[in-house]
């Protein structure tokens, strides 16, 4: 996709119209506001694309394209957990195995649906994924009781993880499958699915779910980019507002009142899935 019809892509829908540097401008501001949110509770994806189809952006690029931009912050996220993995490695290895393939599937089944058919599913995923939001929260508690009340099932002796079983390497894979085709909430799908298989440190499985997620977001990175569905002045925009935005914020993630961050995304994202089902009826 050429950079004159990448900008062509960003024609408003406003009446009047407005210049496509000022919606490039939009962009980077949601996504400044989208990586602040992440950074306290969770969720910006939930803010971040809706936006872009408001402002015109074909879904299936602005699926592809916020793969692609958001896809080195996932990898700063796994970063800062890579310690937590110590005497993890053998699930590091085959939860990569599971994760690279569903999200090769994924990616395949994005770029094979047309813009059509991906506006009629794209409310469910968002409604869907608002639901994953709102209940990580609980998931997560739970997950934490279980650190003091359930056996460690799950380790050797020597006090390292067992190797995953065949059931979870499969849910693995569907999982994945959603990631690399949209992926908002694929996380809390991953965690509670490591809560059920006897995993109790929260830190070891968020370091797992954020491996997994640098995996099948990678690959479909990869793949978008190549495909010819990435718009690279919205990417630009996008990876340029969410460093802003979470570096400003990197000091007051601690200090944010959680709950009402959390009740607003939520907020946000049924409100973005009702306009998207009405957007949908009026094609």
């Amino acid at each position: 996709m050429s950079l004159s019809s990448s900008i062509a892509l960003l024609e408003p829908v406003a009446a009047g119209g407005s210049l496509p540097l000022a919606s490039l401008a939009t962009i980077a501001a949601v996504s400044a506001v989208g990586a602040a949110i992440n950074a306290v509770a969770g969720g910006g994806t939930l803010l971040t694309f809706p936006t872009l189809v408001a402002l015109g952006v074909p879904p299936v690029s602005a699926n592809a394209t916020s793969t692609v931009a958001l896809w080195p912050g996932s990898l700063s996220s796994m970063l800062g957990y890579r310690r937590e993995l110590t005497g993890a490695r053998a699930w590091a290895i085959r939860f990569a195995m599971p994760s690279i393939a569903g999200g090769i599937v994924g990616a395949l089944l994005l770029m094979v649906t047309s813009d059509k058919r991906f506006a009629t599913i794209v409310p469910w995923l968002v409604l869907g994924a608002t639901g994953l939001f709102a209940a990580q929260k609980a998931v997560v508690r739970w997950l934490l009781s279980r650190a003091t009340s359930a056996p460690p099932a799950r380790f050797d002796v020597n006090g390292h993880l067992l190797p995953p079983t065949t059931g979870l390497l499969l849910a693995q894979f569907c999982v994945a499958i959603y990631g690399g085709y949209f992926g908002a909430g694929a996380g809390i799908i991953m965690l509670a699915a490591l809560g059920f298989m006897g995993l109790t440190n929260i830190h070891q499985m968020n370091g797992l779910k954020n491996w997994g997620g640098v995996c099948f977001n990678g690959v479909a990175a990869l793949m978008f980019v190549f495909s010819g569905l990435v718009i690279w002045p919205i990417a630009a925009a996008m990876a340029a507002g969410s460093i802003l935005g979470g570096y400003a914020t990197a000091g007051l993630a601690q200090r944010a009142p959680q709950a009402v961050i959390r009740g607003l995304v939520t907020v946000i994202g049924i409100a973005s899935s009702v306009w998207l089902f009405i957007r949908m009826t009026q094609a």
